[in-house]
């Protein structure tokens, strides 16, 4: 079960759309010139349905197949977002918009979807049908939970989701997942101090801020060292330090520390968060500041389901070549990875798996240099189309 032929024709167009949105790329929700060109499209392929404005802009198209005795309804998702980066890839697709650009693939995702998208409703070779979910603010704002909570799994009868994401460093035509935890969940905290400001002259009159700040990031630094189980995995980062001061000889009143925390466990992710507010508050104590920290879930952790993976592995491995040759080709139990996504959210209301495909040695995601590589359009076009096609296959004729 190879590539699609029907891919290879297409590709020319499908890469079209890709950098047509690479170059008109919008940032969160505000993506609504992204989501009318899918929204047309959709129409244009004969979808069944086609319905706006899911999760504030997200976009969704139904596709029945050429039967529904099954009862099948698999979701498939993609995300529509850029990232609030200058562009420095000098393509003649490059952003027009300055300060956006699309770092992370997300225009490959949507095109590739909308690609399987046109394919499905032309052939409609599945038994069950194909929700293509098209997401908006994947990038900080919470679209999948926005869509989540908007009722998408509830409203188009979802039983399955699956999910799929550009992999630099992973060779074209490659393909990696792993079951249970595969990206870790992202959190925001801010740990603000209050001291007693004065003269940099005269620190014996002053509660230092600044000291106490240096103390409480490196009381931090010890969270993950000696309170997380080294066999799991946690980072504490602090990626700002600012005062209330910008001259050289004041020491200031408030110092404020933030960044970001991720786990790849639940019960880490709680460890973690209680153990800052001790640190922070009792380490300010003891020099004589207060301290109180802001903490601010994000996305949960991506746990993608052990049946549902198995399932798209075996899917990857049929489309990546025959054989061996496609065994080689997708890891099936690659390394969890700190980074994370709000297709977490989605996963946590319904079963499913998100895999990576490979995008080649380029820039990794939000770098200003990075692009999809048009390249993986017929292989992710083929996973999606193939997913449908072999987790809803249609009945033997009767004999």
């Amino acid at each position: 079960m190879p590539i699609v032929n029907r891919f290879a024709d297409l590709h020319d167009e499908i890469a079209d759309w890709r950098r047509d949105f690479h170059k008109n790329p919008e940032l969160q929700f505000d993506v609504h010139r992204t989501a009318g060109v899918v929204a047309r499209k959709l129409r244009a392929f004969g979808c069944d349905e086609v319905v706006e404005g899911v999760g504030r802009t997200g976009v969704v198209g139904v596709i029945k197949g050429r039967e529904t005795g099954s009862g099948k309804v698999m979701g498939m998702r993609a995300d529509m977002d850029a990232l609030p980066i200058m562009e420095r890839t000098g393509k003649p697709y490059a952003s027009i918009a300055p300060g956006k650009m699309h770092a992370c693939g997300h225009d490959g995702h949507t095109a590739m979807l909308l690609g399987a998208a046109k394919y499905l409703a032309e052939t409609r070779n599945f038994n069950g049908t194909a929700v293509m979910i098209f997401q908006p603010a994947e990038e900080g704002g919470g679209g999948g939970r926005e869509m989540v909570e908007d009722g998408v799994m509830e409203r188009f009868g979802i039983a399955e989701v699956y999910g799929m994401h550009t992999g630099p460093g992973t060779p074209l035509g490659e393909f990696s997942t792993r079951p249970g935890p595969l990206l870790a969940s992202a959190d925001e905290f801010e740990i603000a101090i209050a001291g007693l400001g004065g003269h940099a002259a005269y620190p014996h009159e002053c509660i230092d801020t600044t000291l106490v700040g240096a103390q409480v990031l490196q009381a931090l630094q010890t969270i993950v060292a000696r309170n997380v189980d080294p066999v799991k995995s946690a980072v504490v980062s602090v990626s700002l330090f600012e005062t209330d001061s910008a001259a050289t000889n004041v020491i200031p009143e408030t110092v404020r520390l933030k960044g970001t925390v991720r786990a790849l466990d639940g019960d880490v992710r709680d460890a973690v968060e209680k153990k800052m507010g001790l640190m922070a508050e009792h380490t300010a104590r003891a020099f004589g500041a207060r301290a109180t920290l802001e903490y601010t879930r994000l996305y949960p952790v991506t746990v993608n389901g052990g049946e549902q993976t198995e399932f798209a592995v075996r899917v990857a491995r049929d489309v990546a070549g025959a054989g061996e040759a496609g065994e080689s080709k997708v890891e099936a139990n690659a390394p969890p990875q700190l980074g994370a996504e709000d297709f977490s959210f989605m996963l946590n209301a319904r079963p499913g798996a998100l895999i990576f495909i490979g995008n080649g040695d380029t820039p990794f995601c939000h770098h200003p240099e990075f692009d999809f590589d048009d390249a993986a359009i017929p292989l992710g076009c083929s996973y999606w189309a193939r997913l449908a096609e072999t987790g809803m296959p249609l009945r033997p004729p009767k004999k």
